[in-house]
C-alpha cells in the first residue's frame, strides 16, 4: 500500500499540498526566511503528524476499553540540530488527559500501545530521535 500526494508551488514560499481525505494543506516558510506565515512549517506539520496519530491511536484504544475522557491534548516539542540539514533530534511527546476519576491504568495501557506497537509515525521518528513520552493525569 501506498499513499500519494501532490504539493503544488503557489509563488513565494508557499506550498499546497493535497491529501486523500481533504483538500489541501499550506505550507510556508516564516517571515525571517522569505515567507508569510501563511501556511504550517514543514518540520512543525511532522510534529503534528506523530501527535495526530498517536492520539487516532490513544483513543481508539480507549473507546474499545470503553474509557470516558472529558478531554485530551498532546504537546509534542522538538529539538533541532544546530548543523544544517537540521532535523529533530529529540521529541517529547507529552500526553494529557482531563477527566473525572481516570482510569490512569488504562490510559497508560492505552498510550503504551500506540507508543510501543500501532503509531507508525512514532516509530518513523525513531529512526533519527530520541522520543520521550509523559502522561500527565488531571483529575477534576
Amino acid at each position: 500500500m501506498a499513499d500519494k500526494i501532490t504539493t503544488q508551488w503557489k509563488g513565494n514560499m508557499v506550498f499546497e499540498s493535497d491529501n486523500p481525505r481533504w483538500p489541501s494543506i499550506m505550507m510556508d516558510a516564516s517571515k525571517d526566511f522569505g515567507g508569510t506565515n501563511s501556511g504550517m512549517a514543514p518540520k512543525a506539520m511532522m510534529l503534528s503528524s506523530l501527535a495526530g496519530c498517536s492520539g487516532l491511536d490513544v483513543i481508539m484504544v480507549l473507546n474499545k476499553m470503553k474509557v470516558k475522557i472529558d478531554d485530551f491534548k498532546m504537546i509534542v516539542v522538538g529539538e533541532l540540530t544546530e548543523e544544517h540539514p537540521k532535523y529533530y533530534h529529540t521529541v517529547t511527546v507529552e500526553y494529557h488527559f482531563y477527566g473525572d476519576k481516570l482510569k490512569e491504568d488504562k490510559i497508560k495501557k492505552a498510550v503504551n500501545l500506540s507508543v510501543e506497537k500501532y503509531c507508525g509515525v512514532m516509530e518513523m521518528f525513531r529512526k533519527f530521535a530520541n522520543v520521550k513520552t509523559t502522561i500527565h493525569y488531571h483529575n477534576k
